[in-house]
């Protein structure tokens, strides 16, 4: 990521906007922009391979619903460059192998952490589990507030968008996918 780029376009935002760029309150805010950006926009500097994000699996006999709910995140709306703020929560039914915990929240970090729309990320946190460990079904609902609705346009606050992406049993099983949604509105 090109920090000094960075930097540089938000001076001429800044003056665009009108601001003195010189203003002391203004002096290092390009500097600050930049570093947040370089934050919230870390999945991209390619350091972390989408295939090493749930490296540590297990084989387990297990056979009933896996679920990590109210996982929370922060992504950055690519069409308005504003952040949406929300929850995910993920199932999944085991084949053979089962993931260590905290990597089902590390994929949620890994998509988020990227100029995104809700609706791929749904779908590329499940397509990732189901390739990763071949499961007999996933189950992905992202929950989420969304800056650009709330902030501004029809600001309609308190509104929240959710998406939802079943993969296997969580699809052709009504049973299992009402199990799913009740447990995450619990």
């Amino acid at each position: 990521m090109n920090l000094q780029k960075i930097e540089d376009g938000f001076r001429l935002i800044l003056e665009g906007i009108g601001e003195d760029v010189n203003r002391e309150g203004l002096l290092k805010t390009p500097h600050r922009v930049a570093k947040m950006y370089q934050e919230l926009l870390s999945g991209l500097d390619g350091n972390v391979k989408e295939e090493s994000v749930l490296e540590t699996q297990f084989t387990e006999n297990y056979d009933e619903m896996i679920l990590l709910k109210d996982v929370p995140f922060v992504s950055i709306c690519e069409h308005h460059f504003l952040p949406f703020i929300g929850k995910a929560h993920i199932a999944y039914i085991p084949g053979e192998r089962i993931v260590g915990l905290s990597k089902l929240a590390r994929a949620v970090d890994f998509y988020a952490r990227r100029p995104q729309v809700q609706e791929r990320m749904t779908c590329q946190i499940a397509g990732l589990i189901q390739k990763s460990l071949s499961p007999k079904g996933v189950a992905v609902v992202l929950e989420a507030s969304h800056s650009c609705m709330t902030i501004r346009g029809i600001k309609a606050q308190g509104a929240t968008m959710v998406t939802c992406q079943l993969l296997g049993l969580f699809k052709r099983s009504e049973k299992t996918r009402a199990e799913f949604m009740a447990q995450i509105h619990r």
